[in-house]
């Protein structure tokens, strides 16, 4: 048996062009990942719950044409605390579900994907497949789901089904067979399954829907869904690295290897161009053990920013949020604190490194949302790097993926 190469040798076949457009996405949580955003002017605290505050985020980032956003969930209450709500009054508690804040959002905008988090952990994946399938026909095709692990032991005492936590490698296993799931689950129904004759009567071909028959160590799911197959027939899976996820610490090394075998954008919490370097080899050498290396696979840094016109003002914003909050602010991302123009040199820096985007986190929504869209997308249009509209009307087409075929749709159904 062959080894494998070494790092300096490694060349991956997808591997995204320096020539390539930039793509952008925006994390949306609350009123921002500072705790003290809420208490920002503009902030809208008495809002934080309405569909209408949510859709006014979501109409921003379209308006500054990002290829989508993200939409924080957890099982749990927002703790500072690893071991259980940490009892504090002064900071955002509480959140709206993520996949039915995506579908009401989803009637209200027509380019930019809408991107839930899920906790697969707790959470069934016929259940899932079949809500993400919902928002992708409701957003006809711009859907995605964030995936992510719990290792909460207060979260899992929600549910009570089973000791918590799970050992790291269990969990990441887990989602794997999760996300395995949901796919299987998508292609159950072929494209043509729907026949809708009014005259003969026949509204579906119940030869083209599939069982499954999914056997694994953590689930069993016979099939087919119950929700034709998506508009985009795989909508986008995205995972993030260990940092990112509900609770879960460790060197990365399962959550990137989730990445390189399941997601179709992975999502590296690194703070500097080095560690984007190194997440970015690993993820791309884990792909191509697995075989997949020819399958395309985005890789977005995530990063946390304060903006503003110069780089005294943006800092002396965030100190100004610090004080308020009673502590200097911290980040499992990377921080930038800066302008426009200093943010636009730092990302087409660790461009690259091999990254095809970043998954932008404002440090306040009600500021920092719009210097992303009406101060950051402009110097990258000034430099040629990103685009000024959008090229196509799913989000499988902005970030140039083809619409896969039907595994199922040869055979015939069971």
């Amino acid at each position: 048996m062959s080894s494998s190469p070494p790092a300096s040798a490694f060349t991956p076949a997808f591997t995204p062009a320096p020539s390539a457009p930039l793509h952008l996405a925006v994390a949306l949580d609350g009123a921002g990942r500072h705790p003290a955003a809420w208490r920002e002017q503009g902030a809208r605290p008495g809002e934080l719950f309405t569909a209408r505050y949510w859709a006014d985020a979501v109409a921003e980032a379209e308006a500054g044409l990002l290829d989508f956003v993200t939409f924080e969930d957890s099982l749990a209450l927002q703790s500072s605390s690893a071991d259980g709500p940490d009892g504090r009054t002064d900071q955002v508690r509480g959140r709206l579900d993520a996949v039915l804040t995506a579908a009401r959002v989803a009637p209200l905008t027509r380019h930019i994907g809408l991107v839930p988090t899920v906790t697969a952990t707790h959470t069934e994946p016929f259940h899932m497949s079949k809500a993400i399938a919902t928002l992708d026909h409701v957003s006809r095709g711009r859907a995605g789901l964030r995936i992510q692990v719990s290792q909460l032991a207060h979260e899992g005492r929600h549910f009570g089904r089973r000791p918590v936590p799970l050992p790291e490698a269990d969990s990441y296993e887990e989602a794997a067979d999760h996300i395995e799931v949901i796919r299987r689950l998508w292609d159950s129904w072929d494209d043509d399954a729907e026949i809708r004759d009014v005259a003969t009567g026949r509204f579906v071909d119940r030869d083209k829907l599939h069982y499954i028959d999914f056997e694994g160590r953590h689930f069993s799911v016979r099939g087919p869904s119950i929700t034709p197959r998506p508009p985009q027939g795989q909508p986008l899976i995205t995972a993030a690295t260990a940092a990112s996820t509900a609770g879960a610490q460790g060197d990365g090394s399962a959550a990137h290897g989730l990445i390189a075998r399941s997601a179709d954008v992975g999502y590296v919490d690194v703070p500097d161009a080095d560690g984007v370097r190194a997440a970015v080899t690993e993820i791309r050498q884990a792909r191509a053990s697995a075989g997949l290396a020819a399958q395309p696979l985005h890789l977005f840094a995530d990063l946390t920013v304060f903006l503003d016109e110069d780089a005294p003002a943006a800092d002396a914003r965030r100190e100004r949020l610090d004080a308020l909050a009673g502590t200097p602010y911290g980040s499992d991302t990377a921080v930038f604190t800066g302008t426009s123009a200093q943010l636009a040199d730092l990302l087409q820096d660790w461009r690259t490194a091999g990254l095809s985007g970043f998954r932008l986190r404002p440090g306040t929504h009600a500021h920092d949302l719009p210097a992303i869209t009406r101060g950051l997308v402009p110097e990258l249009q000034r430099r040629g790097v990103f685009r000024r509209a959008y090229e196509a009307d799913t989000l499988r087409g902005l970030l140039g993926l083809e619409r896969p075929a039907g595994r199922y749709a040869a055979h015939p159904a069971a």
